[in-house]
């Protein structure tokens, strides 16, 4: 068993926060002792997912359906499921976009690193798009293939 100032330090999350958690019912089966939380193994998986959930963009509301699926049994397996295939749709979706936006970054920095060598932005813009380094080029181009027509 755990106590919230334990739990507070091993997830990095404010006490309030998990109050709130337990507020919300994403802990049903807590435990007290006197009237204090106490965390056993369950809450803390409990919390892994919550967090998980959270950091993938699901609001509290949707978390707590999730977590009342769970005390439903095995009939909401499929709901389950589907929420966490969209989930992982939206963070794949997501980290391509965050991938787009560091290849334009390393792209800015080659260039910039360029410029300043070449004391000028001349050369590189002549190499740009088909005559650039193939990593660097690579990275041009996935930056920047939202940009273009269709």
């Amino acid at each position: 068993m755990y106590t919230i100032g334990q739990v507070s330090e091993m997830f990095d999350l404010p006490i309030s926060t998990l109050r709130y958690y337990d507020k919300q019912g994403l802990f049903p089966e807590m435990t007290r002792v006197s009237g204090i939380r106490k965390f056993d193994d369950t809450e803390i998986d409990a919390l892994s997912v919550i967090e998980c959930l959270k950091r993938s963009g699901l609001e509290i509301k949707d978390i707590k359906q999730f977590m009342d699926w769970c005390m439903e049994g095995a009939s909401t397996y499929p709901q389950r499921k589907e929420l966490f295939e969209r989930q992982r749709r939206q963070v794949e979706a997501e980290m391509e976009r965050m991938n787009q936006v560091l290849d334009m970054l390393k792209f800015k920095c080659w260039y910039y690193e360029q410029a300043i060598q070449d004391g000028n932005e001349n050369r590189i813009k002549a190499m740009i798009p088909d005559n650039l380094p193939d990593g660097i080029r690579e990275a041009y181009q996935n930056a920047h293939k939202n940009d273009r027509p269709r």
